[in-house]
């Protein structure tokens, strides 16, 4: 079974920082776009970050562009992505997701990635 689990989520205080990593099972991404995305309560699910297969580009959305950091490294076989300089904004449910039906490219829209972790908890408290 093909599965992505996430890690590294928790409470922090504003101004503080996390790091998010994401390791695969069942098989490998190497060839693939990988992301990260958030969901707020009561917020539709966002792009945070993605990355293309071997981590030499990155889109990231405005609201965390200079503060986060998505990275990759395919001999682990994870994803991460360091947070800085945290706000109450960025609580979140962060997930990883990867897509499997582009290789050697890049993604940027949530709805084209098709394999979802179950999601990571993140709060910052003001």
């Amino acid at each position: 079974q093909v599965q992505l689990v996430e890690s590294g989520g928790g409470l922090v205080q504003a101004g503080g920082s996390l790091r998010l990593s994401c390791t695969p099972s069942g098989r490998t991404f190497a060839l693939n776009p990988m992301g990260w995305f958030r969901q707020a309560p009561g917020k539709e699910r966002e792009v945070v970050a993605t990355t293309n297969y071997i981590g030499s580009a990155a889109y990231y959305s405005d609201s965390v562009k200079g503060r986060f950091t998505i990275s990759r490294d395919n001999a682990k076989n994870t994803v991460n992505l360091q947070m800085t300089n945290m706000r109450p904004e960025d609580t979140a449910i962060y997930y990883c997701a990867a897509d499997t039906h582009t290789d050697y490219g890049m993604t940027y829209v949530a709805d084209e990635f098709n394999i979802w972790g179950q999601g990571t908890r993140v709060t910052v408290s003001s």
